[in-house]
């Protein structure tokens, strides 16, 4: 799935959490985000792996993670117990950590909730999700209308989405990178393949209808609490983010010790810019 690297599978409370392996080092978790699945680091983990065991589980619900019934078990915070539980599984006590879009979101909760396991973690083009929803923007609610779509009482998302999987799932990838040009095509078609299964488009709805519902009281608890390690936050110079946020200023809020920067290309700039991201994680994390 990921050229070098071997793939294997636990379990946490019933719910199978896949993931692929390779490397030798200190460990580093990569956590994809929506729609996509852990081969979004296919140009990216071997790359890193040359000097650490790079660890890249698929989220729950996601590519060949478990799909567990309900919206409790989508929460960022069952996300980051699935991560912490396969690394001390695969027999390390502490790791660097690096997530993109929803995988951000739960490396974010998972520094807050373990602050002891994450020794750097990577936060990639989001902004904390209890930003995100107490100061909604207009603009932003347009671009991520998504976040309310998926959030409908089931079953409406999922039957309008599984009329046409690919249609919807790539105007997503379309809407808030630039387009679709700059993908692998091979990775694309591994998308699609995850995408495409009902029980998957379930999950993720359930995803989004957890940040609402869940996720959002869980932040709102946790506001006086910091990432205490170092972490560095990226955006993709032309994304939402940066055209609605000092993604920057907003961090510095939530980490006591943070550098930011910005990437080249949209939202998805570890698909369309791996090189340039793996030189700035290689740096941030060496």
């Amino acid at each position: 799935m990921i050229a070098g690297f071997s793939a294997g599978k636990t379990a946490r409370g019933g719910v199978d959490i896949a993931y692929s392996i390779g490397g030798r080092g200190p460990p580093l978790v990569l956590l994809h985000g929506f729609p996509q699945t852990r081969v979004m680091w296919s140009h990216v983990a071997p790359k890193l792996a040359e000097h650490r065991t790079v660890i890249c589980p698929d989220l729950r619900g996601y590519g060949m993670s478990g799909t567990p019934e309900g919206t409790a078990p989508y929460t960022f915070r069952e996300m980051a117990g699935d991560i912490r539980y396969l690394v001390a599984e695969l027999g390390y006590e502490t790791f660097d950590l690096a997530g993109h879009d929803r995988g951000a979101r739960v490396a974010h909760r998972l520094c807050l909730d373990a602050p002891g396991a994450v020794r750097r973690v990577a936060l990639m083009d989001i902004v904390p999700t209890y930003t995100l929803l107490s100061d909604l923007r207009r603009e932003v609610a347009e671009a991520y209308y998504h976040w309310f779509f998926l959030a409908q009482p089931s079953p409406l998302p999922e039957r309008m989405i599984g009329a046409g999987p690919d249609a919807y799932f790539e105007a997503c990838l379309a809407g808030w990178g630039g387009g679709t040009e700059g993908f692998d095509p091979a990775l694309m078609q591994a998308y699609r393949a995850a995408w495409r299964r009902p029980e998957t488009i379930r999950a993720m709805c359930a995803d989004y209808r957890a940040a609402l519902h869940l996720d959002f009281a869980d932040d709102a608890a946790s506001l006086d609490a910091r990432i205490t390690c170092p972490a560095l936050v990226l955006w993709g110079a032309d994304g939402v983010m940066a055209r609605w946020y000092d993604v920057a200023g907003v961090w510095a809020g939530f980490c006591s010790d943070m550098r930011g920067a910005a990437m080249p290309g949209g939202h998805f700039f570890v698909d369309t810019h791996g090189a340039e991201t793996v030189e700035v994680l290689d740096q941030f994390f060496d």
